[in-house]
């Protein structure tokens, strides 16, 4: 043995040096401790048992008529010809879901959509505040679910308006408000907006890529699992999306978390853990806490 290290050892040492300078190793160990892809999976699980009952008598009871929620899930996922046709097939409602739809039922779909709401929070408040916020915020879930639909709804308006470049540029401007707005929102406006910025865009971009890996992937998927397993196969490829949407959605958030810290005002960085407990005086009786008594073997010395 000459005493040089094994082959390839120099080679790993500078990716790992090039991984560590760029930040991603950080951001891995952010992702681990915010569990990213068990909020991502939360995420599309009550999108998917909250969100999407109420979007569809939203849609349904839309003026204009033009398509309803499966048009919603068509555009969002950048469908065509028969994925689109298999998506429709399953969640088209009945024409009479709004004769048919209580205020009381219309109540119930309203609280369950604050729940998601209520999930979103929570997600935005572990990567900017893991102190925790007050408890009176229900009013500002129901808002942001608001403008949420309002949001969705808007998006897909824009297709029977504009076409191709006038469109994409629209929609990207209207997402970037929304996702700049919406966190500064939900967390009471204390984090300032100059530091969500970041995390809108990074949002937006992996929306982006996200809509790109869809019309790649899921638009064959959906079309080979309808064959194969039927609705249920359907569910699932919009049920993967929904993961990968809520990846991108607190992912953004993440990384414009990680780019203020590095870039920004290092004075007005946010702390990434709860602060430590206050050292204890030992000169301060109440703090230190009574005397314990002494065992037997001590008195037994004495």
């Amino acid at each position: 043995m000459d005493g040089r290290p094994p082959c390839g050892t120099s080679t790993v040492n500078r990716v790992r040096a090039v991984w560590q300078r760029l930040g991603l190793a950080e951001l891995n160990r952010r992702g681990r401790e915010l569990e990213l892809l068990h909020r991502a999976m939360g995420f599309a699980t009550l999108a998917l048992v909250t969100l999407a009952p109420l979007l569809i008598v939203v849609a349904a009871a839309d003026p204009l008529g033009h398509g309803g929620f499966a048009l919603w899930l068509v555009d969002g996922m950048d469908l065509s010809g028969r994925s689109a046709r298999a998506l429709t097939d399953v969640f088209t409602p009945p024409r009479k879901v709004i004769g048919t739809t209580s205020a009381w039922s219309v109540a119930l779909l309203a609280l369950f959509g604050l729940s998601f709401a209520s999930s979103v929070q929570s997600g935005y408040e572990h990567v900017w505040l893991p102190t925790g916020a007050p408890w009176n915020r229900i009013w500002r879930q129901l808002i942001w679910l608001v403008m949420l639909m309002g949001y969705l709804y808007a998006q897909v308006q824009t297709r029977n308006v504009l076409e191709g470049t006038p469109r994409i540029l629209l929609s990207m401007a209207a997402g970037l408000l929304f996702f700049w707005w919406g966190p500064h929102f939900l967390l009471n406006r204390r984090v300032p907006w100059r530091y969500l910025l970041p995390g809108a865009l990074a949002t937006m971009a992996g929306l982006v890529g996200l809509r790109w890996f869809s019309y790649l992937v899921f638009t064959p998927l959906l079309v080979t699992n309808a064959v194969s397993y039927g609705p249920v196969g359907t569910v699932l490829v919009v049920e993967s999306w929904l993961v990968g949407v809520g990846f991108v959605l607190y992912g953004g958030a993440l990384v414009g978390r990680l780019l203020c810290e590095r870039f920004g005002d290092p004075d007005a960085a946010f702390r990434t853990e709860p602060e430590e407990p206050d050292a204890v005086d030992p000169a301060d009786p109440v703090a230190v806490g009574p005397e314990e008594p002494p065992t037997r073997s001590e008195q037994d010395k004495v």
